[in-house]
C-alpha cells in the first residue's frame, strides 16, 4: 500500500532515510533490503503478541533457520571454509559468505530489533551468536565436525552459559566445577548457572567451568561444551524477568553431569581469555539492538505527539515536548554514528588487532547504548503520559521497551563494570604503546 506520509523523524538511521553514506556499499544495501521483509514476516508481525505471551512458537526458529538467517548472527568475518562445507555459500541478498563483514553484522542486529523488543529476536539468535563462536574459534577439528553442522543449520540449539547466582560481571569468581573422572574420560560438572538466555531450548551450552583449584581465579577457568536437554544430572527452569521475557532466560542446575573430555574448547585454564574475546561480539550486538529499541521508543513517541492534542493544540507545539525530543534524538543519532564508525573500523582491522585495540571501547559502546536507551524510553513514557504506563493501547510499546532497559544495562557486563573496564583497557593500551615508543627512541619513562 502506498503511503502519503514521510517517515516519522528518528524512525530510521540516516542511511535508510535516503541520506548519503560513506560507509554502506551496494552489498550492504542489498543485504538489508533482502532481510527486512524476511524478518517482518517471520518475526516482527507477531513480535509484540509473542512477547506478551512470554514465548515464541517453536516453528518460528525452524522458519528462521530455513531462511538461511542463522549464520548472520555470527561475528564477521565468517569461517567461509566451514560454511561452504555445509553447503552454505550465500546469505540473503544474495550475499556471498566471503563478503559478509561487520557492517552486514550491525545491519542484521538492527533489523532483528525493529519491533523495539529484544526478547523475540533474542529467542532466535542469542545462542548461535554467543554460544557458537567459541566453538568455531577454539574447538578442535573433531569438536567442530561433531557440533557445528547441527548448530549452524538449526537442527540443534546452543547457548552461552557463564553467569552464576553469585558471579555475574565478576566472571573470574565462577564456582561451577569440572573435575576429571577417575578414568580421565569425563569431566564431572557440578554447580549452577543463572540468567542463561535460550538455555531452556538448548541441546548444549558453551559453559564456563572451574577446572583449576578453588581460589585459582581467572587462571582456573576453562570452556566446556556441556549437554543440557534431557541429559542426566541437568535440570532447567524458566526465570521470569522484567523484560525480554520471550528470550527464554533460564536457571540451570548441574549435578554430577558427565561430559566427555573431548568437549573441552582449547586448553584448560585458558577459558577467561576465550570469554573476553567472545564478549566483544556480544557487546556490539547488544549495543546495536538497544539503539534500535531506543529508536522505536522515540519515534513512536514522536508520532504520538504529532497527533495528540492537549490544552487546545497538538503536543508537538509545546516547547517542552520538542526539547525532550531534541535531547533524546541527539543522543540517539550520536550513538548510531558511533556504531557505524565502530563497525567500519572492524572491517579495516585484523580480528586480533581489533580485539586488542577496540576491546575497551566495545565495553564503552555497550554501556553508552544502555544510557541512550534509558533516555529515549523515559522520554517516550513521559510523552505518552498515562498511555506509556499502560500494558495495552497506543503507548504499550513504550511501556514494554521501558521494562527492557535493565536488560541492556546489566547483561553482557553491567554498566558500571563496563565503564571501569573501558578506562582500564585504555590505560593498559596507553602504557603498552608508551613502552614500545620508549624502546624505539631509547628514552626513559615519560
Amino acid at each position: 500500500m502506498t503511503t502519503t506520509n514521510a517517515q516519522i523523524p528518528f524512525s530510521e538511521p540516516p542511511w535508510l532515510n535516503n541520506l548519503p553514506t560513506p560507509i554502506f556499499k551496494a552489498t550492504h544495501k542489498k543485504f538489508q533490503a533482502a532481510i527486512r521483509p524476511l524478518l517482518q514476516k517471520i518475526l516482527h508481525d507477531n513480535a509484540i503478541e509473542w512477547e506478551t505471551a512470554e514465548t515464541i512458537p517453536p516453528h518460528v526458529f525452524d522458519e528462521f533457520a530455513a531462511a538461511g538467517l542463522l549464520p548472520c548472527a555470527l561475528p564477521a568475518p565468517l569461517d567461509v571454509k566451514l560454511l561452504k562445507s555445509l553447503g552454505i555459500t550465500h546469505l540473503p541478498g544474495p550475499t556471498p559468505v566471503e563478503e559478509f563483514d561487520a557492517l552486514h553484522g550491525i545491519i542484521f542486529s538492527d533489523e532483528m530489533s525493529r519491533s523495539g523488543l529484544a526478547g523475540p529476536g533474542g529467542s532466535l539468535t542469542t545462542g548461535i551468536a554467543f554460544g557458537v563462536p567459541p566453538i568455531i574459534k577454539f574447538g578442535s577439528d573433531e569438536v567442530k565436525q561433531r557440533f557445528l553442522p547441527d548448530f549452524l543449520t538449526g537442527k540443534k540449539r546452543a547457548c552461552i552459559a557463564i553467569t552464576e547466582p553469585d558471579a555475574g560481571s565478576d566472571v573470574a569468581n565462577i564456582s561451577t566445577t569440572a573435575e576429571k573422572s577417575a578414568d580421565g574420560k569425563y569431566y564431572i560438572v557440578n554447580g549452577t548457572k543463572k540468567w542463561i538466555t535460550n538455555a531452556i531450548w538448548s541441546h548444549h551450552a558453551t559453559m564456563a567451568v572451574r577446572t583449576g583449584a578453588p581460589g585459582s581465579g581467572a587462571s582456573g577457568i576453562s570452556l566446556l561444551i556441556v549437554p543440557l536437554l534431557s541429559h542426566p544430572g541437568v535440570t532447567m527452569r524458566r526465570l521470569r524477568v522484567s523484560g525480554q521475557i520471550s528470550a527464554g532466560t533460564t536457571y540451570i542446575s548441574l549435578e554430577d553431569v558427565r561430559v566427555p573430555v573431548q568437549n573441552l574448547l582449547g586448553k584448560e585454564g585458558h577459558g577467561m581469555s576465550y570469554i573476553m574475546t567472545n564478549f566483544n561480539h556480544e557487546r556490539l550486538a547488544i549495543a546495536v539492538g538497544a539503539t534500535r529499541s531506543a529508536r522505536v521508543a522515540l519515534s513512536s513517541a514522536f508520532e504520538y505527539v504529532l497527533a495528540r492534542e492537549a490544552f487546545g493544540k497538538a503536543l508537538i507545539e509545546q516547547p517542552v515536548v520538542r526539547h525532550r525530543l531534541a535531547k533524546a534524538g541527539a543522543l540517539l543519532e550520536s550513538q548510531w554514528a558511533w556504531i557505524e564508525q565502530f563497525a567500519f573500523q572492524l572491517t579495516q582491522m585484523e580480528r586480533d588487532v581489533a580485539e586488542r585495540e577496540l576491546g575497551g571501547m566495545t565495553a564503552l559502546l555497550k554501556a553508552q547504548a544502555g544510557m541512550v536507551l534509558k533516555e529515549c524510553a523515559d522520554t517516550a513514557v513521559l510523552l505518552f503520559g498515562g498511555n506509556g504506563y499502560t500494558r495495552s493501547g497506543r503507548g504499550h510499546i513504550a511501556e514494554m521497551i521501558w521494562r527492557e532497559v535493565p536488560g541492556v544495562r546489566i547483561p553482557g557486563g553491567s554498566e558500571d563494570v563496563m565503564l571501569d573496564l573501558a578506562i582500564r583497557q585504555l590505560v593498559k593500551l596507553y602504557k603498552g604503546k608508551t613502552k614500545q615508543l620508549q624502546k624505539l627512541t631509547g628514552k626513559g619513562k615519560l
